[in-house]
């Protein structure tokens, strides 16, 4: 597969993937909090067909108590467009793709709504980074001296400074319980804020070429501001290295976050991510007897590499 054709299948993959986390409101069966508190742990629901109508049984307790078998008295079909949703069950019927967790929450509906924190989280903090990396690294190459020497030596401190310890000394001067938007702020800016320094570096070098271009010379000559500079000659110049920065940063982000999470240092309940439901399947006996906890790994893997197949073919392609 040549370059094109690889920035062409990652951008399409990753377009359909963001779509559906995006239409979780739409494609998710239940709400992200709905409890159905008689089927924790419950299996995924099995799919049959009455003729070419899909169709599904109800559930019932086991002989051991802890598993579920068929109601097979009744079958309820699946409908399209069901109140507002994709598809949905009448009740007493339930649906649950990707089985239940220990409240009886809905896996599916959570992981989709789980993925809108997660991405979202990757995308706001790589833009912070980019952010601050576009202008710290601008004014470093563009000033030279004193004030390229602060804000490198500055980088280089943030680059030592391990991210996950300073985010667990911010977490420890918060309150115990902080809300969800808290907490994702927090995550949001400590992840962001120190990874402007890669970027920086790189913008740093476009700027120190790109100020002593003819067009840049005879703007300053004519007093033309440093934002102005900036923002009509050498942002320009940065952009294909800020665009394959991002394909790699937002990756990174979304990594960390799941990472955080699951360590209990990032989104709080109720709000899933995929990092809190991962959490739910720390113990070997809940992943042994209920694999589908794993789903959310599992879901973060194509988004991952459908970025780093981006990433990949970009810098190729420059």
């Amino acid at each position: 597969m040549n370059r094109v054709a690889r920035i062409r299948f990652a951008l399409v993959l990753l377009l359909v993937l963001h779509a559906a986390i995006l239409s979780a409101a739409f494609l998710a069966p239940y709400p992200y909090a709905e409890q159905h508190r008689d089927f924790p742990f419950a299996p995924p629901t099995r799919i049959h067909f009455a003729g070419i109508r899909p169709v599904v049984f109800g559930l019932k307790p086991g002989p051991a108590g802890n598993n579920y078998q068929e109601d097979r008295s009744a079958a309820y079909p699946i409908h399209l467009g069901f109140h507002g949703h994709l598809f949905g069950v009448e009740p007493p019927a339930t649906l649950f793709l990707c089985g239940t967790d220990g409240l009886g929450r809905d896996v599916f509906s959570r992981l989709l709504y789980g993925g809108q924190v997660s991405l979202l989280t990757g995308l706001v903090a790589a833009a912070i980074s980019l952010s601050l990396g576009l202008l710290l690294g601008m004014a470093a190459g563009y000033f030279g001296g004193w004030p390229d020497q602060v804000l490198m030596r500055s980088g280089e401190l943030v680059m030592a400074v391990p991210w996950f310890y300073l985010l667990l000394a911010v977490r420890a001067f918060m309150p115990l319980h902080i809300g969800p938007l808290q907490a994702f702020l927090v995550l949001v800016a400590i992840i962001g804020g120190i990874g402007w320094v890669r970027p920086a570096r790189l913008v740093r070098g476009v700027a120190l070429a790109g100020k002593e271009q003819p067009f840049v010379l005879a703007a300053r000559g004519f007093g033309a501001s440093f934002f102005y500079i900036i923002r009509r000659h050498l942002a320009p110049l940065s952009r294909p290295i800020l665009v394959t920065q991002a394909t790699v940063l937002i990756p990174q982000y979304i990594l960390a976050e799941v990472a955080l999470s699951f360590l209990g240092l990032g989104i709080t309940e109720p709000v899933p991510s995929w990092g809190t439901m991962l959490a739910e399947a720390r113990q070997y006996h809940v992943i042994v007897g209920h694999i589908w906890l794993l789903a959310p790994g599992c879901a973060a893997v194509p988004v991952l590499l459908a970025y780093l197949m981006l990433a990949d073919a970009l810098l190729d392609y420059h």
